[in-house]
């Protein structure tokens, strides 16, 4: 496994401009009283796929060779990663399978197949689908959705642009499933500002990242959490390599602090965002005593949040 540099990043960026416009950070006086904090919060879920990682899909999409695409591409994925390589590949004119979790929401799962993409059902939790996409890999190329270097140079540009915009943050608050995000900020923050700090947040009720983190080598732990983007249980060599040297700190909430984050977003910032895209937030608004008037950017890396999803919100 290679592990991605910032000039990598760099070139990324060059690479999307021609894709994909900057997504928004915005700040809201009404979300900044809740939090007793500035927030700035980076919009990814205004994405074509409504999720940061197809910033990530085209870089790996762009680097291919002819040969490699023709070959075609297979991954796993609970949703974002399935949608960011599937919509890479119709770019790119390569064929796409993806394996998702028989657990995997409608809207995902149609989502991805309307960007061309075949969608096989296999396993009860991404270990399962893991094991289903590993089964294909002889006939085509698998893709880790942790552990490749180009996914995380692409969706590092999400952060350099949060910094270049505000260059005077204290913290940057990343979600953390895979780590890939978490990971690719820290990269940039080392290069661009180096005394803002990354905190990364993972559900409490699947910490494999977190507890990788702890331990200084990847383990496994029960994957329990019904926030989506953060379901895995295990955890990520490559960017888990990263979060070692650069990640200031690691914490843990509950799902429940996840929702409450969701309707603070609804209500505060005139956004729909799905549990992953929440848990920033959410951590932010668990520990308002650490965040007390720092200038602090929250990641909002997706709104695609399912349909009883977001009618729990009401509740």
């Amino acid at each position: 496994m290679r592990l991605p540099v910032f000039d990598d990043v760099l070139a990324a960026r060059d690479l999307l401009s021609s894709h994909l416009p900057a997504t928004p950070l915005w700040s809201y006086p009404v979300l900044d009283e809740a939090a007793g904090a500035s927030v700035f919060v980076k919009h990814e879920n205004t994405q074509p796929t409504g999720a940061f990682k197809v910033r990530g899909g085209l870089t790996l999409l762009a680097g291919m060779t002819p040969e490699q695409r023709r070959r075609g591409l297979v991954t796993y994925s609970t949703g974002n990663h399935a949608q960011s390589i599937a919509y890479a590949c119709a770019e790119y004119g390569a064929s796409c399978t993806v394996v998702m979790p028989e657990s995997a929401s409608e809207e995902k799962i149609r989502a991805t197949r309307g960007y061309g993409a075949r969608v096989l059902l296999s396993g009860a939790d991404m270990a399962g689908a893991q094991h289903a996409a590993e089964a294909l890999a002889d006939e085509l190329l698998l893709v880790s959705p942790g552990d490749t270097a180009e996914l995380m140079a692409g969706v590092g540009t999400a952060y350099l642009e949060v910094l270049e915009a505000r260059p005077d943050l204290d913290a940057v608050v990343v979600p953390v499933g895979s780590g890939t995000g978490a990971a690719a900020a820290c990269l940039v923050t080392a290069a661009v500002a180096p005394r803002c700090r990354v905190i990364g947040v993972q559900s409490s009720a699947s910490p494999a990242a977190h507890d990788s983190w702890r331990a200084g080598n990847t383990v496994e732990r029960p994957n329990r959490t019904a926030v989506e983007g953060l379901a895995t249980g295990r955890g990520f060599a490559l960017p888990q390599r990263l979060l070692r040297k650069g990640l200031a700190e690691f914490r843990l909430v509950s799902d429940e602090r996840i929702r409450e984050a969701q309707r603070v977003l609804a209500s505060h910032a005139h956004t729909l965002a799905e549990g992953a895209g929440a848990a920033a937030l959410a951590a932010v608004l668990a520990a308002p005593d650490d965040f007390a008037d720092l200038r602090v950017a929250v990641v909002c890396t997706g709104g695609n949040a399912p349909r009883s999803e977001i009618a729990g919100l009401a509740e």
